[in-house]
């Protein structure tokens, strides 16, 4: 088989909201479909892909480098050793031939969406659901038939007061989310305490409610947010400072007795071996939220898990980043503690499969050939356009 043609595309983000640092309006991302010439069900397979949510969309990257490395290759280059499908890790160290290490920002956002078109097509081709494939390649076999899922919230929007936070937490929990989270950093220590108090007058629970802070403290200000709210025993304090600031993170982490997650902002291998080696993470209690559609894919994240395993992380101490489909897939094959969800905002998307539900915290993954990318109907119909012959 063969690659025909990968097309990209820049598509906006549905989101008037901002979180402690940015405002997403603005925000923008790439889309990639790749056509190939194999033909399943009587249609030819379109494998696609998309950046997840926090930045840019990559078009410039995509277009003057990664795609024209991949379509320059023979076809037989690119396949595995059946000659019948696409090899995933022989696509990706095609398209990233020629790069330097280091500098993993804008890059590793640009290889993520061709690396999850990859992935979706290979799954078609192999008539199988990705997280079918990927606990047969690589947990012996193993799945989730139920992964916990949590949806991304309580945002700061203009004029939202503490009634309209507690009612969209109220929603999460009647769409069926046991877990919440909310943003935190976007106002004063008291006024952010007081929404944590409203938000828990709802779910009851702090192992019910995470927090997220989105990288905006410095030490005192993180360590001031820590002694504030150790008191809910909250399910984790999420991004506390800058996710590249290991030491801060390292300091705190001997501070603070509950829960860290942080992850979602680095991009490669090595920034994640960097923060498991120096950032002070806690393997039976903290997480790790690496973003595979951020961070070169799902290709490196399997080279992420092995390095994880070296330094004795257990997988379920891992949550990917980004409310999409893939981290969901990912979940349930390989056994990962869950996957974050976003059912109203970064639309279309945000969030899973129209029709799975919901039930008790827990969400179910599809029985459909590839991602299930389009299973979603809003999101389908904007990737559909650039994948149509």
């Amino acid at each position: 088989m063969r690659i025909i043609e990968i097309r990209e595309a820049t598509v906006p983000l549905d989101s008037q909201l901002r979180n402690a640092f940015i405002d997403f309006s603005q925000m923008t991302i790439s889309i990639v479909a790749i056509l190939t010439d194999a033909v399943r069900a009587g249609r030819r397979v379109v494998g696609y892909g998309f950046n997840s949510n926090g930045r840019y969309a990559q078009g410039g990257i995509l277009r003057e480098r990664l795609i024209p490395r991949i379509m320059a290759a023979a076809p037989e280059e690119l396949i595995d050793e059946t000659g019948a499908n696409l090899d995933p890790v022989k696509i990706w160290n095609r398209m990233m031939s020629n790069e330097k290490p280091g500098g993993h920002g804008d890059r590793a956002v640009a290889a993520a969406a061709l690396d999850m078109a990859v992935w979706d097509a290979v799954a078609k081709v192999a008539g199988q659901p990705l997280w079918r494939l990927l606990a047969e390649r690589y947990n012996g076999g193993a799945y989730d038939d139920k992964v916990l899922v949590y949806p991304g919230g309580g945002y700061y929007y203009p004029g939202k007061g503490l009634g309209q936070l507690k009612d969209e937490m109220r929603g999460y929990r009647d769409q069926g989310y046991k877990v919440v989270k909310m943003k935190i950093g976007g106002a004063d220590l008291a006024a952010d305490v007081e929404r944590i108090e409203a938000v828990l007058e709802v779910v009851g629970d702090g192992q019910c409610l995470a927090v997220d802070a989105n990288g905006r403290f410095d030490l005192e200000t993180a360590i001031a947010y820590a002694e504030a709210i150790s008191r809910y025993d909250l399910f984790w304090y999420e991004e506390p400072g800058d996710p590249l600031d290991y030491g801060l993170n390292a300091e705190l982490a001997e501070r603070y007795p509950g829960s860290i997650a942080t992850g979602e902002n680095l991009f490669s291998l090595q920034e994640l071996s960097n923060l498991v080696r120096y950032g002070g993470m806690r393997p039976e209690r903290d997480w790790i939220q690496l973003d595979p559609a951020l961070a070169y894919g799902l290709t490196e994240y399997l080279r992420c898990l092995d390095m994880l395993d070296g330094h004795g992380w257990p997988r379920r101490r891992l949550i990917p980043h980004g409310g999409h489909q893939l981290a969901l897939n990912m979940a349930a094959g390989l056994q990962l503690g869950g996957a974050e969800s976003y059912p109203l905002v970064f639309q279309p998307f945000g969030g899973f499969a129209d029709d799975i539900p919901i039930e008790g915290g827990y969400t179910r993954p599809h029985d459909t050939p590839g991602i299930g990318i389009e299973l979603k109907a809003a999101m389908y119909k904007e990737l559909k356009a650039l994948g149509e012959p």
